[in-house]
């Protein structure tokens, strides 16, 4: 099962997050080993968001990562929400 865990950002992202972006690329690259993360990145034209994906029997993994996140917790993310996402083809999609 997959859970999209979408990002939104401050207007001055791109500035905001770089004091912060060591520690966020270290908690996504820990939760990509552990293998809970698929794919994440951040939107572009323009930079307003980002989207991560997660593979897990819940959305709690999804959740528990953007608590965690540095830029959540520093105000950089200021929303944000998980959605199950029914994955039909791919590698690691779920059928129904």
């Amino acid at each position: 099962m997959h859970y999209i865990l979408f990002y939104d950002v401050v207007d001055d992202y791109v500035a905001r997050r770089a004091q912060y972006r060591s520690l966020h690329l270290e908690h996504v690259r820990r939760a990509y080993e552990r293998g809970d993360l698929v794919l994440a990145g951040a939107l572009a034209e323009p930079v307003d968001g980002a989207v991560l994906v997660f593979r897990g029997s819940s959305p709690e993994v999804a959740e528990e990562f953007a608590k965690t996140d540095p830029y959540v917790i520093n105000g950089v993310v200021t929303a944000w929400r998980v959605r199950k996402w029914m994955t039909v083809v791919g590698e690691g999609s779920t059928p129904p």
